[in-house]
């Protein structure tokens, strides 16, 4: 039985798929499948049974599966109890980051920090969706992200940074139909949103979904940081951080529709075996210190 082993039962039981598991891992498929079958040979269970296209726990893999994570916590606080006997931290992060600008996000900031408080520690930074920013955490696959959601994420921990808002931009060019304004209304006008897997769409869709609509989407964008530029160009509506939205309507770029307002958090997250990491400890003090400013 092997650390790799138990790792790849982790993932599997956490995405309930093997090919997400995989990704997660950086590995190919058939070898997380083999390191799942190697685990089931030398504890002598079946730890999975496949179900309508997906992986499901059996008996035996529900009970084993705490025990598992209880190894890879404690591998990984005797590896951070190393690392800190060793002396300076050295190593490199890769930070997971949604489709907002590197300003927003504060990332050279972030880096000035580190750069200063931990010299020898190298940032990569990854930029994804939502979801899968969690299932690359919840796998493995990311140190640690950064994500906006209206609600704390399940299965990870995650330390709060800021509550934000996002409000509806809609283009100039429709000015002259405000009489007709409502939310059946709104939602026929063109949307341009951002992938399905995106904190943007999320939101788009919980919006018009709590009126019993969907949006007219005439694009989906996977650049969800640049979605001003089509709503300044005339192109549709997008919803967009609040910040934006009404500086934007100050302006003249746009106008922002008063009667909806999405509220949001942006979090740090990481995952529960990599918390005690002295890598995330040292970055995430750095992280909260940049936005307690």
């Amino acid at each position: 039985m092997e650390l790799y082993q138990i790792r790849a039962f982790v993932s599997v039981a956490r995405l309930g798929n093997v090919t997400k598991a995989a990704d997660a891992l950086h590995v190919t498929q058939p070898a997380v499948t083999a390191q799942i079958k190697g685990l089931e040979q030398d504890l002598g269970v079946a730890l999975f049974v496949r179900a309508g296209g997906r992986l499901s726990l059996t008996r035996a893999g529900e009970r084993l599966l705490p025990c598992a994570e209880a190894l890879l916590q404690s591998s990984a606080e005797m590896q951070a109890t190393a690392q800190r006997l060793k002396g300076e931290l050295s190593g490199s992060i890769e930070l997971g980051v949604p489709g907002e600008t590197p300003e927003f996000l504060r990332l050279g900031a972030l880096l000035g920090g580190m750069q200063q408080g931990l010299p020898l520690v190298e940032l990569r930074t990854r930029s994804l969706p939502l979801l899968h920013l969690l299932d690359q955490v919840r796998g493995g696959g990311l140190s640690c992200a950064l994500i906006v959601a209206p609600n704390p994420p399940r299965d990870v921990q995650w330390h709060p940074l800021r509550s934000l808002s996002y409000r509806v931009a809609i283009p100039n060019r429709l000015k002259p139909e405000m009489q007709n304004w409502g939310w059946r209304f709104l939602a026929g006008l063109p949307w341009i949103d951002g992938a399905i897997e995106s904190h943007v769409h999320q939101m788009l869709r919980a919006l018009f979904e709590q009126q019993g609509l969907d949006p007219n989407v005439v694009l989906r964008s996977e650049d969800t940081s640049g979605l001003d530029d089509f709503v300044r160009s005339g192109s549709g509506c997008a919803l967009l951080r609040e910040e934006v939205a009404v500086l934007g309507a100050e302006r003249e770029d746009w106008m922002v529709w008063s009667a909806a307002k999405v509220d949001a958090q942006l979090f740090f997250i990481t995952s529960a075996e990599r918390a005690s990491d002295p890598l995330i400890v040292a970055m995430s003090s750095v992280m909260q210190s940049v936005w307690a400013q």
